[in-house]
């Protein structure tokens, strides 16, 4: 995958975040600055009135304030336009399968899984989720590091509906479980969209993650 993308597009949405909350919070000032100044000009003293040194440095904060504001609004329209740079760039990416442990579409075709063991271990358990994170298989499997292949059955050999699944490893050292680890597979992008954090991937099936989640990335298998 390109590094470099996916570091822009994190920034991207760093600084977008950033901005509008900085945006936010200098507007909330402005505004209680104007009422602050225009109460404080409507009910001054008419006998001693502000002081015109007094009188212009506040005018001179309020033009500051105001700039202040501005800048936000332009900061805020920048990073807007630099995460849609970031997502036509991505555009590619769509129809491409891409290695993640979030939940993937299975429709009857065998999934090639990537499991992590822990370093002692020594027995594994390989079990699959279904889309409401229910238990729906578990198989004893070698511990390894090896790529392994989940058919898509239960355990008396039918085939599992076509559906999102999700999978993890369970790792054990003399019958008692010392690890729990998420498992890579592929998935197919069938989108890439502006969400509320940035550029996000939307799998085939539904599960939708950010460029950084993705830890492989390779062409459609037929």
């Amino acid at each position: 995958m390109d590094a470099v993308t996916t570091a822009s597009a994190s920034t991207a949405a760093a600084a977008s975040k950033n901005t509008q909350q900085q945006g936010t919070l200098i507007n909330s000032d402005f505004q209680t600055f104007l009422l602050m100044l225009t109460t404080q000009m409507q009910n001054q003293d008419p006998l001693n009135p502000i002081d015109s040194t007094e009188y212009a440095q506040q005018l001179a904060t309020f033009s500051g304030v105001e700039q202040q504001v501005r800048t936000n609004t332009l900061l805020g329209s920048l990073n807007e336009q630099f995460g849609l740079s970031g997502m036509a760039q991505m555009a590619s990416w769509v129809g491409m399968e891409a290695r993640v442990t979030a939940p993937v579409y299975f429709a009857n075709s065998p999934l090639t899984l990537y499991p992590a063991p822990a370093q002692d271990a020594d027995q594994a358990v390989l079990v699959a989720y279904d889309a409401q994170g229910r238990e729906v298989t578990r198989n004893a499997v070698p511990v390894s590091a090896d790529p392994i292949v989940w058919a898509g059955t239960d355990a008396t050999g039918a085939p599992l509906a076509s559906g999102s699944y999700s999978f993890r490893l369970e790792s054990y050292q003399g019958g008692e479980m010392i690890g729990s680890t998420e498992v890579e597979t592929y998935g197919r992008i069938g989108e890439v969209r502006q969400g509320p954090e940035g550029v996000e991937l939307v799998l085939e099936g539904g599960a939708s993650i950010v460029p950084s989640d993705v830890h492989a990335l390779r062409a459609a298998s037929s």
